[in-house]
């Protein structure tokens, strides 16, 4: 059933197997690693092939997050999200029969969206807390970027992670909603994907292989977000967010 692994040269395997590691580790621990195995499966896939076998190996990951985090989500926070998240959604298929997704243009734009966020960010913080957006009009404006770039690279990550902290969850709240949101985007996903041929049997194949470095990945996020104090918690995520959005802009 397996036999096609053998076919990968070593850099795609060891490259897989970090990948699973670090997404699993970023479905328990640190949500803004999210970007980074993006980059690398795309650096040695076919990058609409990539996107595919990353979302199998989310998809997985997930179901390991949210059966540690299942109690801690802050559904407040979620339903805000989720109509205009589908909303974006949709706007990610349109967007993709424009701009190829296997294209350097489409990591510019999501890595340029993402750095503009991180700045819109800072500048929140330095306004009157009665000039702050909120409410429903600022969970669209994110709810649409998240569904939009999740449809199109699995990039969601680094918006999820501007929008958690500056809801000013601590950390438990904070993994809960992501292990919840991505849950049920990443399913919903799934047949979209086939139908665009993104998944295929193939890369169901090679996500089924990686469950045991799935499961490593998590187990080590568990501990280290444990052990992680809650500044040093968001200060991690914004760096590897500012790396993962330099490294999309750079194509």
């Amino acid at each position: 059933m397996f036999e096609f692994i053998y076919t990968l040269d070593m850099l795609q395997l060891t490259t897989l197997i970090i990948a699973a590691i670090l997404i699993g580790i970023n479905k328990t621990a640190i949500p803004g690693l999210g970007v980074l195995p993006v980059v690398m499966l795309m650096l040695v896939f076919d990058s609409r092939e990539s996107t595919g076998i990353q979302l199998g190996m989310l998809a997985l990951a997930d179901l390991i997050a949210v059966s540690y985090y299942r109690e801690t989500a802050d559904w407040k926070f979620l339903l805000r999200l989720f109509p205009w998240a589908f909303a974006g959604l949709a706007l990610g298929s349109v967007i993709l029969h424009m701009i190829p997704a296997d294209g350097p243009m489409m990591r510019r734009v999501i890595g340029g969206i993402v750095l503009a966020l991180m700045v819109l960010s800072e500048v929140r913080k330095r306004l009157n807390p009665e000039k702050i957006p909120s409410g429903t009009g600022w969970s669209a404006f994110y709810g649409i970027l998240m569904g939009s770039t999740t449809q199109l690279a699995n990039a969601a990550g680094p918006i999820s992670s501007l929008y958690l902290l500056a809801m000013k969850l601590p950390k438990d709240k904070y993994m809960g909603c992501c292990a919840w949101y991505f849950m049920i985007l990443n399913w919903i996903k799934l047949p979209i994907f086939a139908w665009e041929g993104r998944v295929t049997l193939n890369s169901v194949k090679l996500d089924l292989c990686m469950i045991p470095f799935l499961l490593l990945g998590g187990f080590l996020g568990i501990v280290l977000l444990k052990k992680m104090p809650q500044k040093i918690f968001e200060a991690v995520i914004m760096i590897l967010v500012v790396i993962a959005a330099v490294r999309l802009l750079m194509g």
